[in-house]
């Protein structure tokens, strides 16, 4: 079986993969994730899931059977991608305009080997309940969104604010498994791997 590589440095998506039962190393894929003029936030998220599967594909030299995971997950309100926080300002102000709507988060997930990169895009829409200002600020405080796309962790402490999700909840957290799972099964990498037989 072709060896699989995840080029992400999430620990979300880490734990998804291991759920599935898929052995996998980690691999660096640092690239450039400003949006381009004018890209659809569909178009940016299979940009920078195929550009991080090619970011650690280069990486491979001598590897030919190979196969690089990559994702990138976006939140989007209004047309509009939220990026994560630049600061607590930042952050609050995302948390405000999230609070009694809904939204789309958008990840997408590219496999690429030494010939071929195929990719999925999958959309979800979270509703949340309404958000007051201090508990904005006490979540913040928490430190949990510092690093998350639109400022919040659905698997985390957030969890509190979801108050309807119509979609992948695991495609939210960052790794929309069964489509990763389809998308790996053509490439040869089977699910449940290290599941022993009974």
């Amino acid at each position: 079986m072709n060896p699989l590589y995840l080029a992400s440095g999430s620990p979300r998506r880490r734990e998804l993969l291991t759920q599935i039962g898929v052995p996998f190393t980690v691999i660096g894929a640092d690239i450039d994730e400003t949006p381009l003029a004018d890209e659809s936030p569909v178009a940016y998220v299979e940009r920078l899931a195929r550009g991080k599967a090619a970011a650690g594909r280069a990486l491979l030299v001598g590897q030919p059977t190979a196969c690089v995971l990559g994702a990138d997950t976006a939140v989007v309100l209004d047309g509009k991608i939220l990026g994560k926080p630049l600061d607590q300002a930042h952050a609050l102000a995302m948390l405000m305009a999230l609070s009694g709507r809904e939204h789309e988060v958008l990840t997408a997930v590219a496999l690429l080997d030494g010939e071929r990169c195929q990719s999925r895009v999958v959309s979800s829409l979270v509703r949340f309940r309404t958000i007051d200002e201090q508990e904005a600020a006490r979540y913040w405080a928490s430190g949990e969104p510092r690093d998350k796309a639109g400022g919040y962790a659905i698997q985390g402490l957030a969890a509190v604010f979801v108050a309807g999700l119509n979609g992948s909840y695991s495609a939210v957290v960052g790794l929309p498994v069964c489509e990763t799972a389809e998308l790996l099964g053509e490439f040869g990498i089977s699910c449940w791997q290290d599941i022993p037989a009974h």
